[in-house]
């Protein structure tokens, strides 16, 4: 996780509001598997997504397609990127560390408000950083329906069980 740390240090510092989906939020919850990059839920009114933007790539993030990064804040682009290009996530990466990259959903995979409001804070190295319920996370996962996210619904169940 130490990879991900500036990126949670530098949204947290402008303010992001954020919740950790996907793989690295499976293994936050306590389920040790590898995942290549971070899948982020970030609140998409304009000003919110233009300071995200801007938080990465004051890192020396760059997204992976030709675009304007900050395009990501205008939500007719995004709106176009889904319609046209059938786009789900907005993905940055880093020439310095090509393993660091970051997809932005480019739509709320479930409400923004719902799912940071039943989000969880724990503790990465120094930062504390929002990651999805459980409940949130299988519902994602299951929507994706790929063979990693079937077994991870599976894990994500047997640590909800655990916890109770």
């Amino acid at each position: 996780m130490a990879l991900y740390e500036p990126i949670f240090e530098a949204l947290n510092r402008v303010g992001v509001r954020y919740v950790v989906v996907g793989g690295v939020a499976v293994v936050l919850h306590g389920h040790a598997r590898l995942t290549a990059d971070l899948d982020l839920a970030v609140d998409l009114k304009s000003a919110e997504a233009r300071r995200t933007i801007e938080a990465l790539m004051g890192l020396g993030l760059e997204p992976r397609a030709p675009v304007d990064p900050l395009a990501f804040a205008d939500p007719d682009q995004r709106a176009y990127w889904i319609k046209e290009k059938n786009m789900e996530v907005f993905s940055m990466w880093s020439r310095k560390d090509p393993m660091l990259i970051i997809d932005l959903f480019v739509k709320d995979p479930i409400p923004f408000e719902d799912l940071w409001s039943r989000s969880s804070v724990v503790s990465v190295g120094s930062v504390s950083v929002r990651i999805a319920a459980i409940a949130d996370l299988i519902s994602m996962k299951r929507q994706a329906g790929r063979p990693q996210d079937l077994l991870d619904i599976e894990e994500l169940r047997k640590i909800d069980l655990e916890r109770r």
